[in-house]
């Protein structure tokens, strides 16, 4: 590895804008992306299609369920970290389009001398916000939306309102889907409830996935959140493969009466308990 400092454990890093970047390699051969001591990105450099992260590996489980294997697709992935999943879909169907929307220029040079990508992978990283970024993306352009951002341990809240996900209503074309990685754990899924109204009144129906635990508000964890404007294939599969299994339940029964957040609300996402996520 290159790019940055040598500490004595061997792992590399470097300041950059996010905080402290570090890439270490495991036992097993992967490495893992840390900021701040947060594990944001776990990569098989020998095998992209591998993904460590057990929810990773759950949108890798519904990218399989809408778009078959060696069928090229057009992705935006908001936020970009070690570029996990832009490399996972990479390696399962080549020749794809991809467009990574990630503001920090330094983590991403660090990423790529460290962890460099395969050549003429199709990935394409842009140093801008999901924000400033999805704007300028073309109308029906994509096939996936795929958001996984995080800031301090929480989702940017505007990333979560009416107005930025009709923003990615617009640029997917009408079968295409979008697929968020959120977290909460509070008592009621306040967070999740209110976006899940969001994304149902902008994109449309579709799905959550999460461990059971975490629906029911006694543990912290990533949710998934899946809608498009065409139906959706069932997601069953993709939460059984989960260890422990994931519940799938519709979108509109995580909603219920709950209001769309708009960029006017003072809302707070949640931030999740660092121990959630230290390794």
């Amino acid at each position: 590895m290159e790019g940055g400092s040598v500490g004595e454990d061997g792992r590399v890093e470097r300041r950059t804008a996010s905080g402290l970047a570090s890439v270490e390699a495991q036992a097993d051969g992967t490495f893992v992306l840390r900021v701040d001591g947060t594990p944001q990105s776990q990569v098989d450099l020998a095998d992209p299609a591998h993904l460590p992260f057990e929810y990773m590996r759950r949108i890798g489980d519904v990218m399989d369920a809408i778009a078959p294997r060696r069928q090229p697709i057009a992705v935006v992935h908001i936020g970009g970290a070690a570029l996990s999943l832009p490399r996972y879909v990479a390696a399962t169907r080549p020749r794809s389009r991809q467009i990574v929307l990630e503001p920090d220029e330094d983590l991403t040079e660090f990423v790529r001398e460290t962890l460099p990508l395969p050549k003429r992978s199709g990935i394409k990283v842009r140093p801008v916000t999901g924000r400033a970024g999805i704007v300028e993306l073309y109308d029906d352009s994509m096939d996936v939306v795929i958001l996984d951002a995080f800031e301090h341990e929480a989702v940017p809240a505007n990333l979560v309102t009416s107005e930025f996900f009709t923003e990615c209503a617009r640029v997917l074309r009408p079968t295409g889907v979008l697929i968020a990685n959120l977290i909460d754990g509070q008592a009621g899924l306040p967070f999740i409830r209110r976006t899940a109204a969001t994304v149902l009144s902008t994109i449309g129906p579709g799905a959550v996935l999460a461990e059971r635990k975490i629906l029911r508000g006694k543990s912290f964890g990533n949710v998934i959140l899946v809608a498009s404007p065409h139906p959706l294939p069932t997601l069953t599969d993709a939460g059984r493969q989960a260890q422990p299994p994931y519940d799938v339940a519709p979108l509109t029964e995580l909603a219920g009466k709950a209001k769309p957040l708009t960029d006017a609300d003072s809302y707070p996402t949640p931030q999740a308990p660092a121990a959630v996520f230290r390794t």
